[in-house]
């Protein structure tokens, strides 16, 4: 990963208010996870917009990330946040039914090292929930490096170029095909209960042009039931240990 001031390039950018986007998210893991009650831990957490809203489902919810503004920010407001790299939870072994990874698999030094950590935190009928970028998607939201400087954006067909160009374009964060995951969380001792896509919420867009951001997820939600949800933003996933 690249070292750079932007967090936006290093760490990503994890949401500071809780969106429409996300709602829908969360309504897709609650029809394939039960949350009531359960011990959840959200790795990657930031200001722990998501584990804000979890605990509504359960008072027993943690969160860890790497950067310490956010931790601290988001702790003020949220109980059980620390400061820990995913690669090494600070938790014993099978201690979670529940463990969220929504878009920081990418962002982790080593993937498969941090689902392993998830393998071990996690209870024998536990499920892991993952969220991470789609290789196939046709643009790339992670904003890209030209030489030194660094461009936020989104920018499109990235992500289509071969590995080697797109490696240098974004070497900051991964995009998976779902081979790719399949083959790290194989290796990790995990297996697929479900797998799907999801397209953006298009929050962004809703908040400058209301009308523009209503058409674009009326014409692009339903594809979420065709073939084509393999140009989603993003992959679903929920996995089990083996």
């Amino acid at each position: 990963m690249v070292e750079t001031v932007d967090k936006r390039a290093s760490l990503g950018h994890p949401s500071q208010i809780w969106t429409r986007g996300l709602e829908r998210r969360l309504e897709m893991v609650r029809r394939a996870v039960p949350l009531e009650d359960r011990r959840i831990l959200d790795v990657g957490c930031g200001v722990g917009a998501f584990a804000r809203r979890l605990r509504e489902f359960s008072q027993d919810v943690h969160g860890v990330d790497i950067d310490e503004e956010r931790v601290r920010q988001g702790a003020a407001q949220v109980p059980n946040l620390a400061l820990a790299l995913s690669e090494y939870l600070p938790f014993a072994d099978e201690t979670f039914d529940v463990v969220l990874l929504h878009e920081v698999l990418e962002h982790v030094t080593d993937d498969l090292a941090t689902l392993r950590e998830v393998r071990r935190v996690l209870r024998r009928e536990g499920r892991a929930v993952i969220f991470c970028p789609n290789r196939l998607y046709p643009f790339e939201t992670h904003g890209v490096f030209l030489g030194r400087r660094y461009v936020f954006g989104n920018v499109p067909l990235v992500n289509w170029l071969p590995d080697a160009v797109r490696n240098r374009l974004v070497p900051h964060a991964r995009a998976y095909t779902h081979a790719d995951l399949q083959r790290t969380y194989r290796r990790a001792g995990l297996r697929e209960r479900l797998h799907d896509y999801v397209f953006p919420g298009f929050d962004h867009v809703s908040a400058r042009r209301k009308i523009v951001g209503k058409a674009l997820r009326v014409a692009l939600y339903p594809l979420e039931r065709t073939p084509l949800r393999i140009f989603g933003l993003s992959h679903f996933v929920v996995l089990e240990k083996v």
